[in-house]
């Protein structure tokens, strides 16, 4: 993600070890409250895993909300140092970590948008790439993801954090809900306007888009 800093992972803090049976329950319940509890008590090993399987995740949504890749890449790194301090005290069975480490992202995410309002950067939207794309193909998917990212910062601060989670991160709304604190019913409005609005701003571009020469 251009920054190594994003890539470590930080020395591991001791805590008293807990059984192999409770350790057992976390992993099958949450594999990554299993790793951050194993990196509490001293496994940096498991820290190193846990920052692989999470940054991106937390990257990609930091990267679609704000559309810009450094902001992202601070938010990302902001988000998981807070992982890892409140490590020690992580209380397993009251979330996933993973919906926990959304919820920081997302608020880190408000913070800045709350700040800065207006155009936002466009270029190097995080995608992974085909490498079997033609050039041809490769323009298309960029002025894509150009477009949605523009259309995405056109919506409510609210609404986009619902329809990232929801319709690019494939979040279910009970977890959606839990990240933005609001309830299931609000969820299901927020990502219904939101998709809505998005059609209507997209849905003029379909042919200079190339969607209807693939029927996507």
């Amino acid at each position: 993600m251009g920054r190594a800093r994003l890539i470590g992972a930080p020395a591991a803090v001791s805590r008293k070890r807990m059984s192999l049976d409770a350790a057992l329950d976390v992993a099958q319940d949450d594999p990554d409250a299993a790793l951050l509890v194993r990196y509490a008590q001293g496994d940096a090993a498991a820290a190193r895993v846990l920052t692989v399987q999470l940054t991106p995740r937390a990257f990609g949504h930091a990267l679609r909300v704000l559309g810009d890749r450094t902001e992202a890449e601070d938010v990302t790194q902001e988000a998981l140092m807070r992982l890892w301090k409140i490590a020690p005290d992580w209380r397993t069975g009251e979330a996933k970590v993973s919906t926990w480490l959304y919820r920081v992202v997302a608020n880190l995410c408000t913070d800045r948008l709350r700040k800065r309002r207006g155009s936002v950067p466009l270029e190097d939207i995080a995608e992974p790439a085909d490498p079997a794309e033609s050039a041809e193909a490769k323009l298309q998917r960029g002025a894509r993801l150009d477009a949605l990212q523009a259309a995405l910062d056109t919506l409510p601060d609210r609404q986009r954090q619902a329809v990232v989670l929801r319709h690019i991160e494939g979040l279910a709304n009970p977890e959606i809900a839990a990240i933005l604190d609001i309830g299931v019913e609000a969820v299901e409005s927020l990502t219904a306007r939101g998709k809505r609005a998005l059609a209507t701003l997209l849905g003029g571009q379909r042919d200079a888009l190339g969607y209807d020469d693939d029927k996507t």
